[in-house]
């Protein structure tokens, strides 16, 4: 009985190709795991295209409520924006491939993984930083950093194996896509000078123009609602995606840092990403005491930047994760955010949990602020610098 490994396997030239090369070079038995988070595709042709490239065994993961519950929730409570732009769109997905790697490798006993990956790319550091922390028994192969074959050799290698895939040479895009958001780089976006082509844009193509309001509702962090009507995680994304989507808003267009030192020009459609984290930073601002909002925005760009770097499963990022989850205890509430060409905008915000206290905030006859207390707050708040100025003075020229 041979050996067998496991490739995560999206249908693609890569991947149909590393079915092939594996069994080819190594003499294992492959077994391909397609994991569906929400990237969409005829999954049934998929895994009869790794059946027909030699795979033994092609698995069907079923793992959208998975990526919306497990890991894109936590994202939304951390306000995640990788260089304070980037959703993680792709970093959030491989985790969870991972993590069903890891368990069918188990299960099927295979002593090895695989994954598509180029050796400039972030996700390499992705599926690989995540197999080791939850399996570091298991080889990890990367059959692209090692094959050395261009694209076109590529597309001959899989004729002549008889492998059927949609490709050709001239491909101009790579895109990567599930439920969260869609990624797209290469072709003449490599240059980032140049403008991206409307033709890369399939979420964010503008249908309407009537400016709409939308209320989303929130629990812990969590959003449960729009307009009022409950719907699962997974569900609410898409909708709130196609709402924001069809007014032309929700693009990214920026340089990245990649994790292997590399700047790259990425070109991203998040619509229902950007807009649930609009809401939900907002709702924290009337729910959140002011030393824990500031604490959290600090933290919130370190979490962001562990999970670009593919430790999702690290210690830091479990401890990270603790304090924001504690910190969501009273995020419960709506935000009603209004939808116009190009654009999104928050209106208000509610919560039964809110902070903000009108009798404190207003200047109108119903103020209840204790204002003869401020004299001796400011003085007591000034006297280090009072002191120090009465002391070692201050040139007023500098």
């Amino acid at each position: 009985m041979n050996d067998s490994v496991v490739l995560a396997y999206s249908g693609g030239l890569d991947t149909s190709v590393a079915v092939a090369w594996l069994k080819e070079t190594t003499g294992m038995d492959v077994i391909a795991v397609v994991v569906d988070v929400g990237q969409g595709g005829d999954f049934n042709k998929i895994s009869q295209r790794a059946l027909n490239a030699g795979a033994i065994d092609c698995v069907v993961v079923d793992a959208r409520d998975e990526m919306a519950n497990d890991f894109v929730v936590p994202a939304i409570r951390a306000n995640a924006l990788y260089e304070g732009r980037y959703p993680l769109v792709s970093a959030l997905s491989r985790p969870v491939i991972v993590r069903h790697l890891v368990e069918i490798a188990r299960r099927s006993g295979a002593k090895s993984v695989a994954h598509g990956c180029t050796g400039k790319g972030n996700d390499q550091v992705r599926f690989e930083v995540g197999i080791v922390s939850l399996a570091p028994e298991l080889e990890t192969l990367a059959p692209a950093r090692s094959w050395g074959m261009s694209r076109a050799e590529l597309l001959e290698y899989a004729h002549g194996h008889g492998i059927e895939v949609e490709a050709a040479v001239d491909k101009l895009y790579s895109i990567d896509e599930n439920l969260w958001g869609r990624a797209i780089e290469c072709g003449v976006m490599e240059d980032p000078w140049v403008s991206p082509p409307e033709d890369v844009y399939e979420l964010t193509a503008q249908r309407e123009t009537t400016p709409r309001e939308v209320v989303i509702s929130f629990e812990q962090g969590v959003p449960v609602a729009i307009d009022g009507e409950k719907l699962n995680l997974a569900d609410l994304i898409t909708s709130i995606s196609e709402i924001a989507g069809s007014y032309g808003w929700g693009r990214i267009d920026m340089v990245e840092n990649r994790r292997v030192g590399i700047k790259s020009r990425e070109t991203y459609e998040c619509p229902g990403a950007l807009a649930i984290l609009l809401a939900h930073s907002d709702l924290e601002s009337i729910t959140l005491e002011r030393d824990l909002a500031h604490e959290k925005l600090r933290l919130e760009p370190r979490w962001a930047e562990l999970v670009y770097d593919g430790m999702w499963f690290s210690p830091l990022k479990q401890a990270l994760d603790a304090f924001i989850l504690e910190s969501q205890k009273s995020v419960t509430g709506d935000v009603r955010l209004r939808f116009s060409p190009g654009n999104c905008t928050v209106l208000g915000r509610r919560s039964k949990l809110s902070l903000y206290d009108y009798g404190l905030a207003t200047y109108d006859p119903e103020d209840t602020f204790k204002h003869e207390y401020a004299e001796g707050f400011v003085q007591v708040w000034g006297t280090s610098l009072s002191t120090w100025a009465r002391i070692q003075g201050v040139d007023s020229s500098r």
